[in-house]
């Protein structure tokens, strides 16, 4: 993962795209590929770590390649992979992935079927089985872990603006793969 910690939060999430998370549960494992992300950093408004480290905070300021997990709407999971130097708040959400192996493994987890299973991020976590008690999984570890694929080409990647958030709405901070399925907001 140290290549993640090189990386600002916006090429991160670029690079990420295509990827691959392994989740290990105890009746089998599900691989599933990262379809869609959006960058966060410290000096964006936008972001968890904008007002600095806090107890709620500090695995974003911790070394990259560790699972940030919160908790929001007070009913929601979302996950984000922790990228740049340690010491500077940065992370990038996780908002869509398709499901390559296992789907009936995640079906167990969120009953539904095809897209709607996996294609936004309180969806994937629920999906994967995460919640808080994986903030600061380290993901070269089981039960997840991620699987870095050839970087996409740029003419695969679709710049668009974040989306559910009212500060720096406007920052192309978010990426997916073009005509993938399984985004969550075309």
């Amino acid at each position: 993962m140290e290549i993640l910690s090189r990386l600002s939060a916006v090429d991160a999430a670029k690079r990420l795209l295509g990827c691959e998370l392994i989740r290990t549960f105890g009746d089998g494992q599900a691989r599933v590929r990262i379809v869609e992300t959006e960058a966060y950093d410290q000096t964006d408004a936008a972001s968890h770590s904008y007002n600095g480290r806090t107890q709620r905070t500090d695995v974003m300021f911790g070394p990259a390649g560790h699972l940030y997990v919160y908790f929001t709407y007070g009913m929601h999971y979302c996950m984000n992979v922790v990228v740049g130097p340690e010491h500077y708040g940065a992370a990038v959400l996780i908002r869509a992935v398709e499901p390559i192996e296992g789907e009936e493994l995640l079906s167990e987890r969120r009953p539904k079927q095809g897209i709607d299973l996996t294609n936004g991020p309180a969806k994937l976590c629920q999906a994967l089985g995460v919640d808080k008690r994986m903030n600061g999984h380290d993901l070269a570890k089981s039960p997840l872990k991620l699987e870095l694929k050839p970087q996409l080409v740029d003419k695969d990647i679709t710049t668009a603006t974040r989306v559910g958030i009212s500060k720096a709405a406007d920052e192309p901070w978010r990426f997916y793969i073009t005509h993938n399925s399984y985004i969550s907001k075309p």
